[in-house]
């Protein structure tokens, strides 16, 4: 009984249930809702937003902040762009693409980690500078005429199956960032440092080095969410990748992942993300408009943040009521 009572607790099942509850709403809004092809659709579309989360949890998890992925994708995007207008081979522009989001996410790092800089301010000011330089690179032009196996990463399916590419490279992300956080050492020292940065450091744990190489990731993973937004947009612009900021930040918060660092899974990111795919496509289906679906992402925001805090009071609460009932006695 008590572990069955542990499982409802899990923030992961109430995440489990909810996406019942939009399942629902989704049917009773479109028949074409719950239909191989239109769940494709939806997996496709979140697909960027799903990769960059997996990152950004690795940097929440350690109570930092990665405002800029959104800029590190667009320049990324502009940098493959410029390589192709200049007849640069589609596989070596794809190296070029995920060099420069690595560097991004390293000088990210380097102020953060070596700089002690807050990442927040940090990543505010490279996400004005990230952008300004994929404005200059491309200005207002656009770059497509893509290779058709290119375009096939962010809108073709496996084999003919309805299992988007996009998707596939998401599992295989999934799978080795999980074992990395929830199996290894190191994913154990991240949980560390977010807990108790000082107590990390003095515990032998390389608290500036492990900072710099997640947001080298976060980087690294920019360069390959650049990949898939610009094959499933067959299209690259200087403005690629605007606003993503926020449907990543969501979907790390509402999985469960402590904003102030600490703890997190990465299943429950992996829910929030489908969480936020079917509501989007949803609200699609129900016809409302970009700019209003971004109201309720950040709606959802606001309200998972709410709802944590009144968690953490709440077990605030009632450890101090157990302590002062163990003074009584």
């Amino acid at each position: 009984m008590i572990k069955y009572r542990q499982l409802l607790a899990r923030w992961e099942t109430f995440l489990v249930l909810f996406l019942f509850v939009i399942l629902i709403f989704g049917s009773w809004v479109s028949k074409y809702f719950v239909t191989v092809s239109n769940i494709s659709i939806a997996l496709q579309g979140v697909a960027p937003v799903a990769l960059l989360a997996l990152t950004m949890t690795l940097i929440i998890v350690t109570g930092e902040i990665d405002i800029s992925v959104g800029s590190i994708v667009g320049l990324c995007a502009a940098s493959i762009a410029i390589c192709l207008s200049h007849g640069v081979p589609i596989g070596f522009a794809i190296v070029v693409g995920v060099a420069v989001g690595a560097l991004a996410g390293a000088f990210n790092g380097l102020l953060v980690a070596y700089g002690m800089l807050p990442s927040l301010v940090v990543t505010i000011g490279t996400l004005a500078l990230y952008r300004g330089i994929a404005q200059i690179i491309l200005e207002e032009r656009g770059i497509s005429g893509f290779p058709d196996w290119y375009q096939n990463i962010g809108l073709g399916t496996v084999l003919d199956s309805p299992i988007p590419w996009s998707s596939t490279i998401f599992a295989v992300c999934f799978f080795g960032i999980a074992v990395y956080l929830h199996r290894t050492r190191w994913g154990r020292a991240l949980y560390a440092i977010g807990n108790n940065r000082e107590a990390a450091r003095f515990s032998g744990i390389n608290v500036k080095g492990t900072l710099l190489g997640i947001f080298i990731a976060s980087g690294v993973m920019s360069g390959l969410a650049s990949i898939v937004l610009t094959a499933y947009l067959a299209s690259a612009r200087s403005d690629t990748g605007t606003g993503l900021e926020l449907p990543v930040i969501t979907a790390v918060v509402l999985g469960g992942v402590n904003i102030f660092g600490g703890s997190g899974s990465m299943l429950g990111v992996m829910l929030a993300v489908l969480v936020l795919a079917f509501v989007q496509n949803a609200l699609g289906l129900a016809g409302v408009t970009p700019e209003q679906q971004q109201i309720v992402t950040g709606a959802v925001l606001v309200a998972t943040l709410v709802a944590f805090s009144g968690s953490t009071l709440f077990r605030s609460f009632q450890a101090n009521l157990m302590r002062s009932r163990s003074a009584g006695d």
